[in-house]
């Protein structure tokens, strides 16, 4: 599926996948095909910033995302382009965010970095009729009327430059013709839709709402007194929820959790306000209440002997930076010559280990490079699922690349793990999670000569985690062997490398209310409870 062309097909097909193999398949390529276009716009971003750490070839370019489009085209790296796909998208999910429309151009979701309606023209049908693929519903038409699972949509066409205004009559042709073919043949359309958010980097997220049959289309005289094409589309039945529903009932639960859902939560805050945002507790499928017979511990505790190493160990030391730290301070160096970070703490590659600035750096807390010891960005909510038991989601929208939570507990020596072991597992391994920080800011793909930096080394970690009796949210993540969020190893306020920080990220970009799961390593044929599930006694 990968595109090896530079122009798009006109070949137009269905595809249905069932098997669980293929569905697991089709994420990790979308996924990774995400990632890579992600992590070639950070970089690009800082190269035009002037702070290093990209290749030199990659050269300057205002926008960064088309730049970065532009390059994955050159390797073939585009998806869907030697097809035209009619229906869903394999390895794209109804409510799957982003950020960019060169993004949806690069999985193939939507063909059109600027126009509304994305269809095979005339040319490239069997019977000579334009078809619609997608549209994008944005607001960006007077006439245009959301109601959700129904839309008034309005074609394309008669605008003036920059401004939403008819200014002359809509004709029935290109992407306005396609519509109209596709209500008579019959053939449903992707909707996505545009939405203003503040923790987007332009602004605005769009959000993949599913498919759609048109079922009525006429001319009619709009607002500003000129013809325009309006076209009934209708939701397709036994789809998942809306993203953009499930994004503005988000909103409700943030601003009042009880009246917007007054069944089910257990507890607004299970942290009893240890972490900078409340952590709520839901269930409404069974009486299980057993997080909250756990303490709460929002940071690990570790034992004495591994924080003597606090200013002399290996790693030692901290830098002088008066204000932030820039690329060749001190810490810098710590992590292989780069600041791990971006201005807005978005981690742009994955490590073996992160050195944070700590309390023997001059820096404020304001540095860039202090992000997981600043503690967790969102509100976060421990809920009762059918599929993984307990599990965690988010109230907001997590960005890829941003700093989730810690995953905390005890910290054992190996020995202490034999004994406890034997009681039963309420243990966690750091040394059996997978490296799954690799293939974040992996750009191999586009550069197969380009050499990463070198990295800070990780020796093999021999600990673990005790959460039998206190433990915090990310205990409640459920497993996965195709994850949304990855395991970073950071130092900051020790400098023990036996003993780093487990900081959770993101891998992808993470609706509200979408379950947040993770690699444990150990295998989809794991049946026993995570160390979530661990029942109180």
């Amino acid at each position: 599926m990968p595109w090896r062309k530079r122009t798009r097909s006109t070949e137009m097909v269905r595809v249905s996948v069932s098997a669980a193999n293929d569905l697991r398949y089709f994420r990790d390529l979308v996924r990774q095909t995400r990632s890579t276009f992600e992590s070639l716009r950070a970089l690009l971003l800082r190269v035009e910033e002037g702070d290093g750490g990209g290749p030199p070839f990659l050269g300057k370019r205002s926008r960064a995302d088309l730049k970065a489009a532009a390059l994955m085209t050159q390797r073939g790296l585009w998806l869907n382009r030697d097809k035209r796909i009619i229906g869903s998208i394999p390895g794209v999910s109804v409510g799957d965010i982003f950020f960019f429309r060169m993004e949806l151009c690069v999985i193939g979701l939507h063909g059109q970095v600027q126009a509304g309606i994305d269809h095979v023209p005339a040319s490239g049908t069997p019977n000579g009729e334009p078809i619609a693929t997608s549209i994008i519903v944005s607001g960006g038409y007077e006439d245009d009327e959301d109601r959700g699972d129904t839309i008034i949509y309005t074609g394309h066409g008669g605008r003036g430059v920059n401004i939403r205004r008819q200014c002359v009559d809509q004709k029935l042709m290109g992407g306005n013709l396609a519509l109209e073919r596709s209500m008579t043949y019959g053939i449903e359309v992707r909707v996505i839709r545009g939405l203003k958010s503040d923790r987007s980097p332009n602004g605005k997220v769009y959000v993949y709402d599913g498919l759609y049959k048109i079922v009525k289309c006429w001319l009619d005289v709009g607002k500003s007194g000129f013809g325009v094409y309006k076209y009934k589309l209708l939701r397709m039945e036994n789809q998942p929820e809306m993203g953009s529903t499930i994004i503005k009932f988000a909103e409700g639960l943030k601003r009042d959790m009880l009246q917007a859902r007054p069944v089910g939560t257990l507890s607004l805050d299970i942290s009893g306000g240890m972490e900078n945002f409340p952590v709520s507790l839901f269930n409404d499928i069974d009486g299980d209440r057993d997080p909250l017979f756990f303490e709460y511990l929002a940071r690990p505790v570790y034992p004495p002997y591994a924080l003597e190493q606090r200013i002399n160990g290996l790693g030692g030391g901290g830098c002088q930076c008066v204000s932030n730290c820039s690329e060749g301070c001190y810490c810098a160096l710590k992590n292989g010559g780069e600041l791990p970070y971006d201005v807005n703490g978005v981690l742009l590659r994955g490590k073996p280990l992160i050195y944070e600035c700590g309390s023997s750096c001059s820096c404020p807390m304001t540095c860039r490079n202090r992000v997981t010891q600043k503690g967790v960005r969102s509100r976060l909510e421990v809920f009762r699922s059918r599929e993984t038991g307990w599990g965690v989601r988010s109230l907001e929208l997590i960005r890829a690349g941003t700093f989730v939570c810690e995953y905390s507990g005890i910290v054992l020596t190996r020995q202490q793990s034999e004994l406890l072991a034997m009681n039963g597992d309420g243990l966690v391994y750091p040394s059996r999670f997978p490296p799954r920080w690799a293939e974040w800011g992996d750009v191999s793909r586009v550069f197969p000569d380009y050499i990463r930096p070198m990295f800070p080394f990780l020796p093999q970690l021999d600990f673990s985690l005790d959460v039998s009796r206190m433990r915090n949210v990310a205990c409640y993540l459920s497993h996965s062997c195709a994850p949304n969020v990855f395991v970073q190893f950071v130092l900051y306020d020790h400098y023990n490398v036996l003993y780093p920080h487990l900081m959770i990220f993101a891998m992808e970009n993470i609706p509200p209310l979408r379950e947040l799961s993770i690699d444990y390593g150990v295998g989809d044929a794991w049946m026993e409870p995570e160390p979530a599930q661990i029942t109180a006694s």
